[in-house]
């Protein structure tokens, strides 16, 4: 019986090491285009993060800077993806040029 209390402590110690790496896993970031939408739409990542666009529309979509603060995304047909690695901290807007109510915003922090 006391095996198995020695047994929970270790398990639980390795759950709290998995979810202290998960930051880590957040310098990457996908973000898709479906329904004429950006999802998520607003969300925040560390300086040095780098962000996926994938297009899940049937329609084409070009992920283009609010203020040129990024290079914007060639023409993304279904399936196609285009990314930015985002070095510095600040606010970055964006919109879709070819349907502009598509909109976004990340955090850089």
């Amino acid at each position: 019986m006391l095996v198995a209390p020695a047994s929970l402590t270790s398990m639980r110690g390795k759950e709290a090491e998995t979810k202290a790496s998960i930051p880590v896993k957040a310098s990457k970031t996908e973000v898709l285009m479906d329904n004429f939408r950006f999802s998520p739409k607003t969300f925040t990542v560390p300086a040095g993060a780098t962000v996926t666009w994938t297009n899940h529309d049937n329609v084409p979509h070009v992920v283009t800077s609010a203020d040129d603060q990024f290079q914007k995304s060639p023409v993304l047909k279904a399936g196609q993806s285009f990314s930015n690695t985002f070095a510095t901290a600040g606010t970055y807007s964006y919109f879709c040029s070819i349907h502009p109510r598509m909109t976004g915003e990340i955090t850089v922090k």
